[in-house]
C-alpha cells in the first residue's frame, strides 16, 4: 500500500460518507472474543502516520493514572451512539469522563483529538467495553470498570431471571434515590408516551419479559426492532443501573425505521395502534417473516379456542 493510503487511513469520514443522522447500523458478527473487527474499523484505528507506532500495551488500573477521571454520572448509553462530530456509528468509543462518543482512537480521529483538546483520558469502544487511555493508545484492564461495561451492555443468567419473582429487590442510584428493578420510569422524550405505556405494558407479562432478558433466545434474529427492545427490556430490570430511569431513544429510532415514520417521537400516536403494530412486528422478525409460525408473541397473545358457547 503506497503512503498516500496509509495516511487517508485515519482520517475523519467525509460528508458523504458519513450515514444520516438517526440511521441504525447493522450488527457486527460475534466470535468467541467479541465483535469482529470490519474495515471501518482497522481503518479508524491506523496511525496516521507511518513512523507513528500504535502501542498494544495493556495495563492495570494501578498503572493509569487516569482512572479515577472516570465520572459515572456522566454516562449514558441509552441513545444512539454514533460519533458527536461526525454522526457516524462506525467505531465509536464513549469517552468516560464527560460522557460523549467519539469516531476512532488513532491520530487524527476524533476521539484522539478530543483527548488533547479536553484532557479526558478514558475511552470505552461501546461495541465490545474495551476501554483505553488517549492518547497514550493502552488499554486498562481493572475490576472496577466492570460496572460501567455490564450497564453498557447487560446480561441475565437463567437464575438471575427465576429470581426476578421471588423477592423485593431495591437499588440505589448513584443520586442516592431508590429504585426498584423493572419498574423503572421511562423518559417522555417528546411525545412518545403513548410507546411507554405499550412497553410497560409488555414487560409485565412474564414470559415475554423472561424471553427478552436472555439474549441467546434471539441471537440468531437480526433484526434491530427485535434486538433494541431486547435491550430496553434488560435495561428496564438490572440493578447496577446508574439511574432509576431508562430512556427508549433506541428502540424509538428502530420503530421510526422498522414502520417508516408511522410511529415517531415527534407526533402522538394511538396506544392500541401502536400495541397491535408492535406485537406483530415483533412476531414477523421472530419468525423470519411467517406469520402462521409460533413465537413468544403468539404464545402470550394470540386468542385460543376455549369451546365456550359450544354445543354440549
Amino acid at each position: 500500500m503506497g503512503k498516500r493510503a496509509r495516511e487517508g487511513d485515519d482520517e475523519a469520514p467525509s460528508p458523504e460518507e458519513v450515514p444520516a443522522a438517526g440511521s441504525i447500523p447493522n450488527e457486527q458478527a460475534q466470535t468467541g472474543e467479541g465483535p469482529a473487527s470490519t474495515p471501518e474499523d482497522e481503518a479508524d484505528d491506523q496511525p496516521l502516520h507511518k513512523n507513528f507506532r500504535m502501542s498494544s500495551a495493556v495495563r492495570t488500573g494501578a498503572d493509569c493514572p487516569y482512572l479515577d477521571t472516570i465520572s459515572r454520572q456522566n454516562l449514558d448509553f441509552d441513545f444512539e451512539k454514533c460519533c458527536s462530530v461526525s454522526l457516524s456509528p462506525v467505531n465509536v468509543y464513549a469517552c468516560l469522563v464527560c460522557g460523549k462518543y467519539f469516531q476512532g482512537r488513532g491520530p487524527n480521529t476524533h476521539a484522539y483529538t478530543h483527548s488533547l483538546d479536553a484532557g479526558h483520558h478514558m475511552f470505552m469502544k461501546v461495541t465490545d467495553g474495551k476501554v483505553y487511555c488517549l492518547p497514550d493508545m493502552y488499554q486498562v484492564v481493572d475490576r472496577s470498570l466492570a460496572d460501567i461495561q455490564y450497564v453498557l451492555s447487560p446480561t441475565f443468567t437463567d437464575a438471575e431471571v427465576a429470581r426476578l419473582d421471588t423477592a423485593v429487590t431495591w437499588a440505589r442510584a448513584l443520586d442516592g434515590t431508590e429504585f426498584m428493578p423493572g419498574l423503572v420510569g421511562l423518559n417522555n422524550m417528546k411525545r412518545n408516551d403513548y410507546a411507554n405505556v405499550v412497553i410497560q405494558t409488555l414487560v409485565r407479562i412474564v414470559p415475554i419479559r423472561d424471553y427478552f432478558l436472555r439474549t441467546q433466545n434471539y441471537e440468531a434474529c437480526r433484526s434491530p426492532l427485535v434486538r433494541e427492545f431486547g435491550s430496553l427490556v434488560r435495561k428496564m430490570w438490572i440493578t447496577r443501573a446508574f439511574k432509576g430511569h431508562v430512556s427508549p431513544h433506541e428502540f424509538m429510532q428502530s420503530v421510526i425505521a422498522a414502520s417508516e415514520k408511522r410511529f415517531t417521537i415527534d407526533a402522538q400516536a394511538d396506544a392500541i395502534d401502536f400495541f397491535q403494530w408492535l406485537v406483530n412486528r415483533l412476531h414477523l422478525e421472530l419468525t423470519g417473516g411467517k406469520r402462521k409460525k409460533a413465537s413468544i408473541i403468539t404464545e402470550c397473545l394470540q386468542a385460543r379456542d376455549l369451546g365456550v358457547g359450544s354445543a354440549a
